[in-house]
């Protein structure tokens, strides 16, 4: 009978938020279409090291599985990406798993993102709405804009942008690309514009658009492949145009 061939992980875990990282190393049992979740969900049914020892399984998050949700983002081979559609097959082996430590680590791979939630707040994420509409009265989207809103909409906030940035950290205030270029978003909205100054203002503060180094890892790294530095360097546009009309308005 052929020896079963397995996958090689190490993982870079950690017991707590104040706890010192190590690592561990696993066999999983290859199989076809494999991919990281999967994997994971091997180790955390029997979570025993190469080397015998029984350990606590390996803490991870993830949601939907299909690359829309943003929650199983990891670093996987030294570059932040979804784990629920890195193909093992794909991957050079062994496969190293770390936690993205832009964010603070809760425990093991699993992150704790709010401080992009926060940054939406910043940057107001959302579109006042007061009343509904009939549908023949409701405003419409700019059909010039559409594509461009569509594109960013897809946006799942996974944090891949923040975890490659390098003005994204203790050594920066900056925000990071993703909530950045959602207000770009909600000012291209037919009900978000009339909010847009209050938007520009805010990335007009400490952490705003004028912490963005353009180094273009975003771009590299977007499991959505949103052209955010183009998006950026729009808003820098705009956001310039906002102060020169505060100078003026005053």
């Amino acid at each position: 009978m052929a020896e079963q061939k397995t996958v090689r992980f190490i993982i870079e875990r950690q017991d707590g938020p104040d706890a010192k990282p190590y690592t561990q190393e696993f066999d999983v049992p290859y199989r076809p279409g494999l991919n990281v979740v999967a994997a994971l969900m091997e180790i955390q049914k029997n979570p025993v090291t190469t080397d015998g020892k029984k350990v606590a399984p390996v803490v991870w998050e993830c949601n939907c599985l299909e690359k829309v949700c943003g929650a199983c983002m990891m670093v996987i081979n030294g570059k932040a990406r979804q784990a629920c559609c890195s193909l093992v097959d794909k991957l050079d082996q062994p496969i190293h798993l770390a936690p993205a430590r832009t964010f603070p680590v809760i425990r093991d791979l699993l992150i704790d993102r709010s401080v992009m939630f926060e940054s939406l707040k910043r940057i107001q994420g959302w579109v006042e709405v007061d009343g509904t509409w009939e549908v023949k009265d409701a405003p419409i989207q700019n059909p010039y804009t559409a594509q461009t809103a569509y594109e960013i909409s897809h946006c799942m906030t996974c944090g891949c942008c923040l975890e490659a940035c390098p003005n994204v950290g203790p050594q920066s205030d900056f925000i990071g690309p993703a909530p950045t270029v959602q207000a770009y978003l909600f000012n291209l909205h037919p009900l978000g514009k009339f909010d847009a100054p209050k938007r520009l203002n805010a990335l007009m503060e400490k952490g705003g658009i004028t912490s963005c180094g353009n180094s273009q890892n975003c771009v590299e790294v977007c499991p959505k492949k949103i052209k955010l530095t183009t998006y950026l360097a729009q808003l820098n546009r705009d956001v310039n145009k906002q102060a020169l009309k505060n100078i003026f308005n005053h």
